[in-house]
C-alpha cells in the first residue's frame, strides 16, 4: 500500500505508532483486523482516496507500529485511544470510521470514548465483541485460548520459532479446503501476503491480544449510535459469522447492511468491487448532507 505522506504518532504510553495518508475530501480512517498491516485495504485504499482524505494506520505491535511500551495496554479501548492520537497527529478531527474485523470494535469503542470523531461507521466482517466465543459459531477457541497462550509462555524460544515458519502456501490449501477463504475469489499471493505479516508478529502478543478482543464487547452501545452506519458481511464468514452482522443491523438505528453472497472474512479481497459499490452508495444516500 503506497501513501501520499507518512509518519509515527506517539500513543498514550509513548508506543509509536505508524500512519500514512493519500487524497484530499472527507476524512476516512481505514482501521485493520488483528494480525493485519494493510492487508483488507490492498483493492479498496486507492478508490476511497479518489475522494476522501484516507488516514490508515498500523495498530501497536503491527507492521511499522512498535511494541507497546505498557505491555497492558493492548485491549480495545486501547487501539481506540491510539486511533485518537493518529487522528490528532494528523490534524483529524473527525472521520468516517471503517473497520475490518477486529476493527469493527475498534470503531464501536471509539464511539465510545468520543461520540463526536465518527461521522459515519463502515463496518466490515466484524462483530460488537466476544469474538473468541463465537468463532466457527461457537466458544472453543474461548476455551483453548488460555492453555495455548501458557504454552507459549513456558517454551516461548520453540513456539516463536515455530510461528516464524508457518508455511504461507500450505496454510492457503489448508484454508481452501476448510472453506475459510473463497478460492475462486481470493489469490494465493494476497492470502500469503497476510499470513507473512502475521508470521512477523510476536506470537505472545498476538494471542494476548487476541484474548482481550475475545473479552471486549459494545453490544451495549449499539442501540444509542446516532451516526450513518453500513455493515457488510460475508456469507460463509466462519470467523465472524453472519448472525453476528445480522444483530448489529437489527439493534442499530437505522443501519444500511449488506451481505455479500459468497464471501468469506475475506470479503475486502475477495470482492473489493462490489464493496466498494455498496460504500460509495452509502457516501451518496447516507452522507451528503454531513459531508
Amino acid at each position: 500500500m503506497e501513501y501520499e505522506h507518512q509518519g509515527f504518532a506517539t500513543g498514550v504510553d509513548g508506543t509509536r505508532l505508524f500512519w500514512g495518508v493519500s487524497g484530499k475530501g472527507p476524512s476516512m480512517v481505514l482501521n485493520d483486523g488483528i494480525g493485519c498491516d494493510g492487508w483488507a485495504w490492498n483493492y479498496l485504499h486507492a478508490h476511497f482516496a479518489e475522494t476522501h482524505r484516507v488516514l490508515h494506520w498500523h495498530y501497536r505491535g503491527h507492521g511499522r507500529s512498535g511494541s507497546p511500551r505498557d505491555p497492558r495496554r493492548i485491549d480495545v479501548p486501547a487501539l481506540a485511544a491510539d486511533m485518537a492520537c493518529v487522528m490528532d497527529a494528523v490534524n483529524m478531527a473527525d472521520a468516517i470510521l471503517v473497520g475490518h474485523s477486529m476493527g469493527t470494535q475498534v470503531c464501536l469503542e471509539s464511539l465510545r470514548a468520543d461520540a463526536n470523531r465518527a461521522r459515519a461507521l463502515i463496518l466490515i466482517s466484524g462483530s460488537y465483541g466476544r469474538v473468541t466465543r463465537t468463532f466457527h459459531g461457537g466458544d472453543a477457541l474461548e476455551a483453548w485460548l488460555p492453555a495455548v497462550i501458557e504454552t507459549v509462555k513456558r517454551f516461548k524460544g520453540l513456539a516463536r520459532a515455530i510461528w516464524g515458519r508457518l508455511p504461507p502456501r500450505m496454510a492457503y490449501r489448508i484454508a481452501k479446503l476448510r472453506g475459510e477463504i473463497d478460492a475462486l475469489a481470493l489469490s494465493e499471493a494476497d492470502f500469503v501476503a497476510y499470513m507473512e505479516h502475521l508470521a512477523s508478529m510476536d506470537p505472545d502478543l498476538f494471542l494476548a491480544m487476541l484474548e482481550r478482543a475475545g473479552e471486549h464487547t459494545a453490544e451495549d452501545l449499539l442501540e444509542s449510535v446516532q451516526v450513518p452506519t453500513l455493515i457488510i458481511a460475508g456469507e460463509h464468514d466462519s470467523f465472524t459469522p453472519q448472525s453476528l452482522s445480522d444483530f448489529m443491523a437489527e439493534k442499530i438505528p437505522n443501519a444500511d447492511y449488506l451481505v455479500i453472497k459468497g464471501a468469506t472474512h475475506a470479503a475486502p479481497i475477495e470482492q473489493p468491487v462490489i464493496v466498494a459499490a455498496r460504500i460509495d452508495k452509502f457516501l451518496r444516500e447516507r452522507m451528503e448532507e454531513n459531508l
